[in-house]
């Protein structure tokens, strides 16, 4: 009860979307790819033209006057396999939907280097600039998305040298997106709590997932990514919205209710209007500190156990 007391006057989040703070009207992408598996992004062009038609629609519905104009656009994790920086029709395929739109949009693409790595970046691309602000994948996965100890485990088996390294950046993925500021975790992050912890406490009004997931094919790996990024929306009282390649991708609330969210391998766009909010929870104010102190407990109490046992075997 005392610990429940401490804690009472901190802020709670509730379900809604749009309490909290000023809104952005924000769209989510979900282009789909050409099919599922480990050569889910054979066909890279596919994948980028997919997300651009899908934006391209949107913008017609809201000529149309059957959605609302966005202020940003999300779309996920590897929409671009092409760098845009090298690929002069990628980049004016994803200046065509922004500029259909006319609303930054946040564009997953993996970017050649630095040196002989590859960067899994998301791009601010802005309808009138093109590229802006970028955001590096802080945290890849090992074995996924680069191999330590390479020729060790090429005596296991050879399809290491399948995974390019990528690149780890080293800054807090907090960017500007259409005037809302974006904590941008790229697909495992979402697990790691100091991430998400680094991008709230930098400022973030709400926590955008991308990822992609065709990868796992029809697997439950996608409903365990929604159930972190639940958890996360819950730990930290932030909206998160998750944009997928090929699904789940789905508009979390600040209580976790999954407001939206799509079938797996089908297209799908959403649009809600997202309140940018500034509260502080307990676990961004205390941190990681509740775990070391649990910890420390822990390891307390089995010292004090094996004290207790070697002085009765006496």
């Amino acid at each position: 009860m005392p610990l429940v007391g401490a804690v009472a006057w901190l802020p709670l989040a509730g379900p809604s979307l749009t309490e909290g703070g000023p809104t952005s009207t924000v769209a989510v992408i979900q282009g789909d790819v050409p099919r599922a598996g480990l050569d889910f992004n054979a066909q890279r062009r596919a994948v980028l033209d997919n997300h651009v038609q899908r934006t391209l629609e949107l913008a017609e519905a809201v000529a149309a006057g059957e959605e609302p104009q966005p202020d940003l656009v999300l779309w996920p994790e590897n929409s671009s396999d092409i760098d845009p920086y090298r690929n002069d029709d990628a980049a004016r395929q994803i200046d065509r939907a922004a500029r259909a739109i006319d609303a930054p949009v946040l564009v997953g693409a993996i970017v050649q280097g630095p040196g002989r790595f590859i960067s899994n970046t998301a791009i601010v691309w802005d309808p009138e600039d093109g590229p802006g602000d970028t955001y590096v994948k802080r945290h890849p996965v090992p074995l996924g998305e680069y191999v330590p100890a390479r020729s060790f485990f090429r005596f296991f088996s050879k399809q290491v040298d399948r995974v390019t390294d990528q690149y780890a950046g080293s800054e807090v993925g907090v960017l500007d997106v259409g005037g809302a500021p974006v904590g941008n975790l790229i697909c495992f992050e979402v697990v790691y709590d100091g991430l998400v912890h680094d991008v709230v406490a930098e400022g973030a009004g709400m926590i955008v997932v991308q990822t992609n997931n065709a990868t796992f094919g029809y697997t439950d790996e996608s409903e365990q990514q929604l159930a972190m990024s639940r958890l996360r929306a819950v730990e930290f009282g932030r909206t998160v919205a998750v944009v997928a390649t090929s699904g789940i991708s789905a508009i979390v609330g600040p209580d976790g209710t999954v407001h939206r969210s799509s079938e797996l391998f089908e297209p799908a766009v959403f649009v809600e209007e997202i309140a940018q909010r500034d509260s502080r929870t307990v676990a961004l104010r205390t941190g990681a500190a509740p775990e070391w102190a649990l910890t420390a407990v822990a390891v307390g109490a089995l010292a004090v156990a094996a004290v207790l046992h070697r002085r009765s075997a006496r």
